[in-house]
C-alpha cells in the first residue's frame, strides 16, 4: 500500500539529567528534501540520520528536529563572576570620580553586555549520549511511518473509490449508445434533404456509415476500462505514486477522447463527471509516495 508524503513523528526520552526530544515532519515534494537541526556538537554524525532517513523516506521535504534540555535547572549559558566584578568595580570607581548618581539597574545591563562576561559552558561529545539519540530518533521514526502508513491508507481508500466511480460512469454511456448514433443518422439527413439535391443513395449510405465510424467509441470504452482496472491492480503496491499518476495520466487521454466523439449531451455530463472525478485523483496522488 502505498504511503503519504505527509507525516509525523515524535518521540522524547531523558539521558541522565538530560531531556532528548526528537520531531519528524514532512510534506510532498518531487524529490527527497532533507533538514536537520540538532546540536553543533553531533555535526559529524550526521551522516548517520541521513543514513537512516534514505532508507525509509524516498520522496518529500523532511525537517527533523533534535533538541537537548537540561532537567537540572543548570543555565546553558553562565556568568563570569570575577569579570562581572571587575567591570562593576571600575565603573562605580568613574562614576564616583564624575560624581555620577549610579544607576545599579543600568550598570548591571551594560556590564552584561561587555566582552566575555557571558560564557557557553564548553560541551564534549558524548558516545552515550548519542546513542540516546539515535534510539529516540529510531522511535521517532517509527511513529513517523505509522503515520505516513495511516494517512497513505485513507488516501488510496478514496482514490480507489473515485476510479471505480469512473468506471461506473463509463457503464452508464452504453444506455446512450443506440440513439446517439441514430441521432447523428438523422441530423446529416436532414441536412442533405434540406438541400434539395439528387444524390447516389449508395454511395451516400457509404459515406455515411464512414462518417458515423468516427462517432464509434468502444476502443475508448475498452481501453479506459483497462487503465481503469489497472490503476485498481497497482494501488496495492508500495511506493506506486508516480505509476499511478502515469496511469491516471492515460484514463484523461481515453476521457478527453470520449467526450469530444460524444455528440451526445447525455455523454457529455458523464464525461464532465468523469473529469471531475479524475482531477480529485490527480490531487490525492500528488501526496501519495
Amino acid at each position: 500500500m502505498p504511503k503519504s508524503m505527509t507525516g509525523y513523528g515524535k518521540a522524547e526520552c531523558l539521558y541522565h539529567n538530560k531531556q532528548i526530544v526528537v520531531e519528524i515532519k514532512s510534506v510532498n515534494s518531487k524529490t527527497l528534501d532533507v533538514n536537520l537541526r540538532f546540536p553543533t556538537i553531533y555535526r559529524e554524525n550526521e551522516s548517520e540520520i541521513r543514513g537512516l532517513l534514505n532508507k525509509v523516506v524516498q520522496r518529500g521535504k523532511v525537517d527533523v528536529f533534535i533538541s537537548l534540555e537540561a532537567q537540572n535547572g543548570k543555565a546553558a549559558i553562565e556568568i563570569n563572576a570575577g569579570i562581572f566584578k571587575a567591570y562593576f568595580a571600575q565603573l562605580h570607581g568613574i562614576m564616583g570620580e564624575l560624581h555620577i548618581e549610579p544607576d545599579k539597574n543600568n550598570m548591571v545591563s551594560a556590564i552584561l553586555r561587555m566582552p566575555d562576561v557571558l560564557k557557553q559552558p564548553v560541551e564534549q561529545l558524548d558516545e552515550g549520549e548519542w546513542q540516546a539519540i539515535m534510539t529516540c530518533f529510531v522511535q521517532a521514526l517509527g511513529a513517523f511511518e505509522d503515520f505516513r502508513e495511516q494517512e497513505g491508507k485513507m488516501i488510496m481508500q478514496d482514490i480507489v473509490q473515485r476510479i471505480t466511480c469512473i468506471g461506473t460512469l463509463l457503464h452508464q454511456v452504453d444506455e446512450y449508445e443506440p440513439c446517439r448514433l441514430d441521432t447523428v443518422r438523422q441530423r446529416v439527413l436532414a441536412g442533405i434533404e434540406g438541400l434539395q439535391l439528387e444524390y447516389d443513395q449508395n454511395r451516400f449510405e457509404q459515406e455515411l456509415i464512414y462518417y458515423i465510424e468516427k462517432f464509434d467509441v468502444t476502443e475508448e470504452k475498452v481501453r479506459l476500462k483497462q487503465h481503469g482496472q489497472y490503476f485498481l491492480d497497482t494501488a496495492g503496491e508500495e511506493a506506486s505514486g508516480r505509476k499511478l499518476g502515469f496511469i491516471a495520466q492515460e484514463i484523461g487521454r481515453e476521457v478527453n477522447t470520449l467526450g469530444s466523439k460524444a455528440n451526445h449531451a447525455g455523454i457529455q455530463k458523464i464525461v464532465v463527471q468523469m473529469k471531475d472525478e479524475l482531477e480529485k485523483v490527480k490531487e490525492q496522488l500528488l501526496n501519495v509516495l
